[in-house]
């Protein structure tokens, strides 16, 4: 039995590990108030007020928003900030 020949070649884009970004995620605790949090966003991540209030209510009402994404140095620094404003961080990879 002949084997079928290919015309066209398949290229595969496979995202290795290396290549997926890091993301920063915020979790909903119930010590800090709203506007808070709101305040640390804009202050330590430079957000504006309407951003900062929109990814608050994320966090209140979804339990958790990224917040920040990019290289894992960068993010991890993002984490370190936050932590220190007293919010509960943590960072995963995309994917």
């Amino acid at each position: 039995m002949a084997s079928p020949e290919l015309d066209e070649a398949i290229e595969v884009n496979v995202a290795t590990a290396e290549n997926l970004p890091w993301m920063c995620i915020v979790w909903d605790d119930p010590v800090n108030l709203m506007s808070y949090v709101t305040y640390v966003f804009q202050t330590v991540l430079g957000y504006d007020r309407k951003r900062a209030t929109e990814l608050m209510m994320q966090v209140h009402t979804e339990g958790k928003a990224v917040v920040s994404t990019g290289e894992k140095d960068k993010v991890e620094g993002d984490v370190k900030k936050l932590h220190t404003a007293g919010l509960w961080a943590t960072m995963q990879q995309a994917g």
